[in-house]
């Protein structure tokens, strides 16, 4: 097969008619042969933008590790592995990331022979360190968010892992901000720089107002502005750990559905989380700037900034989870009376007035269904919709987002009908096995 039919089945696997100008502009400045640089908005397609050149260069009949992908947290890591085995192009992918036993990892790269090994930085260090992996016929490298991982302190890591790759030949670095310089140990020879930021185009769409509290404390201006925004999906954005949890037990006490994610959460936790907000079983998800990009969060209407960002880049990638494209959205500043703006805000936002009197947003649409099967028992979404139509009696429309991991599924299930099917289907086997079903809390 050649390299136009691969990128053309690959496509086809993905159900994408066509490529966007970055992709296209991505995969001709590759096929060129030079070191690349992309640059491009949160959400515009980037990782495609480096798989498909990736893919090109893939040779079959090596049995090697062909390709390095450096990213800056797990779930960016996953994503990617996600979409290139939804390409289908017959090569195979190790993902390596910390929270789960490094031997499972060091099993998989033994065993399927993967041409492409996708990881973060301290984990790719370890198996190097352990000598898991030859890394001599790594020939293309990709660091996808690079000022992110620098910024998250990888400096020293991927500096020492590139040194242990003598024989690259490409590299790609992709980035949602223009860096102001890239690091000597990156080795770029002969670059070319795709700069697709149009910061100007999302800022029009993008309405900024802030929110005063009258309290130092912002917890209860917090909940009174989501009151306010209803059922729409909302992301607040918190600058410690410990203050989103704070945040989301008192918003939780107050009634309000949401989820929260940071980096010290268990990595099965953070998926549940994560999950529970992309299938609309909640509308709130409370966070670091651990979500401001790297993640396929679809759909966001609001930003909140609890916290004042750090810098700017920080508010920049914040408010760059909404208004994505060709949609509108709104973040919001909430500031005590010993806050002001940072200056890298020049216009002044509009103040955004809370009513004198709020109601508590009605329950989400959907509630989550854990299932404790997953691909590896060859359980699938068809296996798992026809499960629930059976014998919970559920309706197709009672049946929203189905993801099935390797070891377990989550299912949206309407909540109106959530509590019947659940007692109906506990005890039921599917496929034949019996197996652990509740609700995703």
């Amino acid at each position: 097969m050649n390299m136009k039919q691969e990128i053309t089945k690959a496509l086809q696997n993905l159900q994408i008619e066509r490529l966007n100008p970055m992709q296209e502009a991505s995969l001709s400045a590759s096929t060129q042969g030079n070191d690349v640089i992309l640059l491009s908005p949160t959400g515009s397609g980037k990782t495609l933008a480096y798989l498909l050149p990736l893919l090109q260069g893939l040779k079959p009949q090596e049995q090697t590790i062909q390709g390095l992908v450096l990213v800056p947290s797990r779930e960016l890591a996953l994503q990617i592995e996600s979409v290139f085995k939804a390409m289908n192009s017959g090569y195979k992918t190790c993902c390596c990331y910390g929270g789960h036993p490094i031997s499972d990892e060091k099993k998989s790269i033994l065993g399927n022979h993967p041409a492409i090994i996708i990881g973060t930085p301290g984990r790719i260090n370890d198996h190097l360190n352990k000598g898991n992996f030859l890394p001599d016929t790594i020939h293309t490298l990709v660091i996808d968010e690079f000022d992110k991982s620098l910024e998250y302190g990888f400096h020293d890591e991927m500096a020492e892992i590139i040194s242990q790759l003598p024989n690259l030949k490409k590299r790609m670095l992709l980035s949602a901000t223009d860096a102001e310089e890239i690091p000597e140990f990156t080795g770029l020879n002969e670059t070319i720089k795709l700069n697709f930021l149009v910061e100007e185009e999302q800022s029009a769409r993008l309405k900024l107002m802030k929110v005063f509290s009258p309290d130092k404390d912002k917890l209860e201006t917090l909940f009174r502005l989501l009151c306010t925004l209803g059922s729409s999906s909302t992301i607040v954005f918190c600058n410690h750990r410990d203050a989103v949890e704070r945040v989301s037990d008192y918003l939780a006490s107050r009634g309000l559905y949401n989820e929260y994610f940071h980096g010290g959460m268990e990595q099965p936790d953070r998926e549940r989380a994560l999950y529970k907000f992309r299938n609309g079983s909640c509308h709130v998800f409370v966070s670091t700037d651990l979500a401001s990009r790297g993640l396929d969060i679809p759909e966001i209407e609001n930003i909140v900034h609890y916290h004042l960002p750090i810098n700017e880049d920080a508010f920049t990638h914040r408010n760059g989870r909404t208004a994505r494209w060709e949609a509108e959205g709104s973040a919001f500043i909430i500031l005590n009376e010993s806050e002001s703006l940072p200056l890298y805000i020049a216009d002044e936002p509009e103040t955004y007035e809370l009513p004198a009197v709020v109601s508590k947003p009605s329950k989400p649409l959907w509630a989550t269904l854990y299932i404790g099967k997953g691909k590896k028992d060859k359980v699938n979404k068809i296996d798992i919709v026809g499960f629930l139509h059976k014998k919970g009696k559920l309706g197709k429309d009672d049946i929203g987002q189905i993801d099935v991991k390797e070891h377990f599924a989550f299912v949206a299930v309407r909540r109106a009908k959530f509590e019947q099917a659940l007692s109906l289907i506990r005890g039921e086997k599917i496929k034949g096995m019996k197996t652990k079903m509740e609700e995703a809390d």
